[in-house]
């Protein structure tokens, strides 16, 4: 992977991690940001609105993660993130067990997709918010049932969006066009450098009362 950006964190702030990825926390540290982790609970990360979009989705998982971290943290930069793959207009989280990263790889297999990651920034000290959705678009070629077999075998699939990792070395799923790399592990790092150095400009104030998500920057 190419060379991270980074920037700033507003005002000095200690920048918080709200998440328990290890991918995430690799990508920041390979931007050389300085930060702390405090993983959102569980039930940030849960429910679907009918009809909703894989946007949407993302957006909403994000917000709610930042907002369920917010909490604990008097004054800090706190940082969401989620990401799904979306075929068709499938919506493809994290494969609960093999079989499903089963199903989720042939359904893939020989497909266009698109793998969209929600981020939000929370700024605690005055409850100011923005939140946007990077998308990158993938082929998968073909997959063989021997492929599959070897991949799942692996065990690279757990605990990834679409049952598969790009940073894994798989020579069978590539980007179209000019996508984010880091969009696809997890963070889309190129868009969180410009959504720091922007965060002034762009930021909500959230109402702590019953906070609805910010309009997305995207």
């Amino acid at each position: 992977m190419q060379r991270l950006p980074s920037a700033t964190i507003p005002g000095g702030l200690p920048l918080v991690l709200a998440s328990g990825s290890p991918r995430r926390a690799q990508l920041l540290k390979a931007a050389s940001y300085q930060f702390t982790i405090d993983p959102a609970g569980a039930d940030a990360e849960c429910g679907m609105c009918s009809r909703e979009t894989a946007p949407e989705l993302v957006a909403r998982y994000a917000f709610r993660k930042a907002q369920d971290v917010a909490t604990r943290h008097r004054s800090a930069m706190v940082l969401a993130a989620d990401t799904v793959a979306s075929v068709a207009g499938m919506i493809l989280g994290k494969p609960s067990d093999e079989l499903h990263a089963e199903e989720m790889l042939r359904t893939l297999s020989g497909r266009r997709h698109d793998v969209y990651t929600g981020v939000c920034l929370w700024r605690t000290n005055d409850q100011r918010c923005c939140v946007d959705v990077v998308r990158t678009e993938l082929v998968m070629e073909t997959l063989t049932d021997k492929m599959i077999e070897e991949y799942l075998s692996s065990m690279l699939w757990e605990g990834k969006a679409g049952a598969f990792g790009y940073q894994d070395g798989n020579d069978w799923i590539r980007i179209v066009g000019k996508g984010s790399e880091s969009n696809v592990v997890g963070l889309p790092m190129e868009r969180l450098k410009e959504l720091l150095e922007t965060f002034d400009q762009i930021a909500e104030t959230i109402d702590t009362v019953g906070p609805e998500m910010p309009t997305s920057n995207q």
